[in-house]
């Protein structure tokens, strides 16, 4: 007699239609070697709202982006609530490159951390820049205390890129602490200063600029009161990942087996666990059975 019994591809689709016992987190703990908590995520949905358009995560390289253009993220200080980028078209005591300078977007959660300190180079001898004021012009841009005489200028010159320009030193001026004034804007061209560079830390060796930390240093806050939200710490002491939800972007928690809730992941993850310690017990002996049918 001719047993005829399903075939095996037929198994393997109902295997398929077996629920998942595994289910992983959407929003991530790191981006590239950065560890990422709040305010910051790894894309729409993680982290705070407000932060989400101005830093992100894309192919595991951390970005801050604003209208004058995008820059890695070397380093965030969680604990100052500072983060360091740089700038590709900044000079430094490496090189010597053209800028159009750099700005922050007005409604940016971000201000300019005080150690950090700007430095024009190759301003022409008439640029506004070199000029002494405490106001702002049109609202387009600040003429800050600029300080020639700092000894940061001479310091740039021995540099052998920046010396290469071979102008007068009154060409360089120094602005500390930075402050772009209501626009947030550097404008290089109307400065009439083709270049730029910036540096966080002098790392010890003040005397030394091929030593010193190149970058821009910027200062967040959590909010108006800068208060870190208490149902974000719980979130994440119970390795969840803080973000946000509907058209009002509702506080959640997303946990490590993929669940998004309301407080914090312990319970779910509890649940979870002996939920699928259950299934598994319940499904794998009726699986094999079936494999051992089908032979």
């Amino acid at each position: 007699m001719d047993h005829s019994y399903p075939s095996l591809p037929l198994l393997s689709i109902f295997l398929l239609l077996l629920p998942p016992l595994i289910s992983s987190q959407i929003c991530q703990r790191n981006c590239g070697k950065e560890t990422l908590k709040y305010p910051f995520g790894s894309g729409p949905g993680c982290g705070d709202p407000r932060f989400q358009p101005h830093v992100s995560c894309s192919q595991q390289k951390l970005t801050f982006t604003t209208h004058t253009g995008s820059y890695p993220v070397t380093s965030i200080d969680y604990t100052n609530q500072v983060i360091h980028i740089s700038d590709p078209t900044m000079s430094t005591c490496s090189c010597t490159v053209p800028s159009k300078g750099f700005g922050l977007n007005w409604d940016a959660p971000f201000t300019f951390a005080e150690s950090t300190i700007f430095a024009l180079v190759d301003c022409a001898m008439n640029s506004s820049s070199i000029c002494k004021s405490s106001g702002y012009d049109d609202g387009n841009n600040s003429n800050l205390l600029c300080d020639q005489g700092s000894p940061i200028c001479s310091l740039l010159y021995s540099c052998r890129p920046i010396s290469t320009i071979n102008l007068p030193i009154s060409t360089c001026c120094v602005y500390t602490p930075v402050n772009l004034g209501p626009s947030f804007e550097m404008d290089l061209q109307k400065l009439q200063c083709p270049s730029y560079t910036g540096f966080y830390n002098f790392n010890d060796q003040q005397s030394d600029p091929e030593k010193w930390n190149y970058g821009i240093a910027l200062k967040y806050k959590f909010s108006v009161t800068n208060d870190y939200p208490t149902s974000c710490a719980a979130c994440e002491r119970s390795y969840g990942v803080c973000g946000y939800t509907g058209a009002y972007n509702s506080f959640i928690c997303n946990c490590p087996n993929g669940i998004n809730t309301t407080t914090d992941c312990f319970f779910t993850s509890s649940y979870n666990a002996g939920f699928r310690k259950g299934v598994a017990w319940l499904i794998y002996p009726v699986v094999w059975s079936l494999v051992w049918f089908f032979l």
